[in-house]
C-alpha cells in the first residue's frame, strides 16, 4: 500500500483535505475523517483527472485526459459514509504522482 500524506481541517464550517502519494498499483482508501461532497484526484505522471460530487451516482466520474472529458463508470473513487474514500487501483496505477483534494 502506498503512503498518503495528508493535511486536513475539520470541525469548522468547511472541512478540506490534500494530499499525494505514489501509488503502488493497489486500490488506495484515503482517511478523511469526514464525507467529502466534492473530490479531484490528479493523476500527474499520465495527466488524468477524475472528479465527483458525493450527488452523483457512487459507479459516475467525470473523467479528463489531454483528449478527451467522460464519463468513468469503473468506480475509480467511491465515497464511503465512514469518511473514507475509495480509489480503485485501475485509477491510479503504479509508480503514478497522484494528488487530491477534498471540500465537504
Amino acid at each position: 500500500m502506498a503512503t498518503v500524506t495528508i493535511a486536513s481541517r475539520s470541525g469548522g464550517v468547511l472541512n478540506t483535505a490534500s494530499g499525494s502519494f505514489t501509488s503502488d498499483n493497489a486500490a488506495q482508501v484515503i482517511n478523511l475523517g469526514f464525507k467529502p461532497a466534492w473530490m479531484k484526484v490528479i493523476n500527474e505522471t499520465d495527466t488524468i483527472t477524475w472528479e465527483v460530487l458525493v450527488a452523483s451516482s457512487s459507479t459516475k466520474v467525470v473523467k479528463t485526459t489531454s483528449s478527451a472529458t467522460s464519463i468513468d463508470t469503473g468506480s475509480a473513487i467511491v465515497i464511503n459514509s465512514d469518511g473514507t474514500v475509495t480509489l480503485s487501483a485501475t485509477a491510479v496505477g503504479n509508480s503514478k504522482v497522484i494528488t487530491f483534494v477534498a471540500f465537504a
